[in-house]
């Protein structure tokens, strides 16, 4: 995310400086005018972090080039002459634009991350390393930003927290509570863990229903485009004839005449009708509806469901120490469920339960009713002999084998479905095509 600084004038006269992060300058500038009216303060400069290209020497070496990220081309010449360089010039970047890296990118940066702290390797080493050795150029450039400003003394999860649209909001939150924590090889493998099982279902996710819906709606395009442009041309040779047609090839031609009346409006009311759902689906109130009824459907709605249990409960264990702080571990844990139904239910019934009432967890989570028995027994057990953390970690393996089992079953009874699917089209066109052979025309004799 842009990085801003702002500087003004205190109703004193004292100079005020400070950074916010913002999307774009706009939303900089509204935020600067909420601080103007909350502090009373008058801003008269407002500066994005940028790029900047330069060129120096030291003494008669050769002049060596680079780049460096700030506010201001003056504050990378004072840096550059500090460190004993001559500039010969600086440059603002003119496309300063940074590629987001890949959330394999991203995946991989972190299981190397948690490899090197599981070898007590020290931290800002292994930055230093990943940061000169990833070859994702997007990915390279935040890293060498998080490793300046974490040597600059910045706070870790503000630091993380600017690179949320690259990084990703679970894992950029999880990444500054590492840096602040003393478990920190712990969390970057467990946000590893995280990000490889969600990499890993969406991609068994897209082998069971994403790609057979591909297949299933080039088929139907291939099958419209036979009914209403092939088969006529064969067909109508006979009907210029007055030859009837058998009834299956009948019915066919009638179809095809239809297609091809109406076949614009059809598939403007389908465009229409997508964007619309795609609307709605976007909107909070949407995405509520899809996430509820997505854990009913049959046969994938239980993989959905326990899935978002499973990520619950594998973050709930990195993030929970102690009952202190088990209201802010079952937020982001809530957060990361990728199910908003699941999260809805759990900020407005479980927590409110537990600050309210001071309910216990076990209690809280059963009374939104979206945790299956199985998993509010494990949680009781653990509560009940204080291994609630363990408890957690468990569940979450349990459900990830079974996700796992289950998932390969769908993707089998799919491809079933897709392959007799694709058997009932083909006959059903050969029936077609080779009902006209058994056309009997008319012969006349005479001389």
């Amino acid at each position: 995310m842009p990085e801003f600084r702002y500087q003004g004038v205190s109703p004193s006269g004292k100079l005020v400086r400070g950074v916010l992060f913002a999307k774009s300058r706009r939303e900089a500038k509204r935020r600067l005018r909420e601080i103007e009216a909350e502090r009373g303060i008058r801003v008269t400069q407002l500066q994005r972090r940028a790029t900047f290209l330069y060129k120096v020497r030291k003494g008669t070496e050769k002049p060596i080039q680079g780049e460096q990220r700030a506010f201001s081309k003056e504050e990378v010449e004072a840096a550059l002459r500090r460190m004993g360089y001559n500039v010969i010039w600086v440059r603002k970047k003119l496309l300063d634009w940074t590629p987001k890296p890949s959330s394999k990118d991203v995946t991989m940066f972190i299981r190397l991350s948690a490899d090197l702290l599981r070898e007590k390797f020290p931290y800002d080493e292994a930055l230093q390393l990943l940061s000169s050795d990833i070859q994702n150029k997007g990915l390279r450039i935040i890293l060498k930003d998080i490793l300046q400003d974490l040597r600059e003394g910045k706070d870790g999860r503000e630091v993380f927290g600017k690179h949320e649209d690259s990084l990703g909001r679970f894992a950029a939150y999880m990444l500054g509570v590492a840096s602040k924590s003393g478990n920190m090889a712990e969390i970057y493998e467990s946000t590893a863990k995280f990000l490889e099982r969600d990499q890993q279902f969406k991609k068994d996710l897209r082998s069971s229903l994403v790609m057979p819906l591909i297949i299933v709606f080039l088929l139907f395009a291939a099958i419209v485009y036979y009914v209403a442009y092939i088969f006529p041309a064969t067909a109508k040779m006979f009907t210029k004839f007055n030859i009837p047609l058998p009834p299956l090839t009948s019915a066919t031609l009638r179809l095809s005449d239809f297609l091809q009346h109406n076949i614009l409006w059809m598939l403007g009311i389908i465009v229409a009708l997508g964007i619309v759902v795609f609307q709605i689906v976007r909107s909070p109130k949407g995405r509520l509806w899809l996430d509820r009824n997505l854990i009913r459907i049959p046969v994938v709605g239980p993989l959905f469901h326990k899935t978002s249990i499973e990520i619950f409960s594998r973050v709930f264990h990195t993030l929970y120490g102690g009952s202190g702080e088990s209201m802010e571990a079952i937020r982001i844990a809530a957060e990361a469920c990728r199910n908003r139904f699941i999260e809805h239910k759990i900020k407005t019934v479980a927590l409110p339960m537990m600050i309210r009432d001071g309910k216990g967890i076990v209690e809280s989570l059963q009374a939104t009713g979206v945790f299956p028995e199985s998993a509010i027994s494990r949680f009781r057990s653990g509560a009940e002999t204080g291994t609630l953390k363990q408890a957690a970690l468990q569940l979450a393996e349990y459900y990830e084998k079974e996700t796992t089992y289950r998932m390969k079953g769908v993707i089998d009874f799919v491809n079933i479905m897709i392959s007799m699917f694709i058997m009932i089209v083909m006959v059903g066109l050969t029936l077609v095509s080779s009902e006209i052979a058994t056309i009997k025309i008319p012969t006349t004799t005479g001389f």
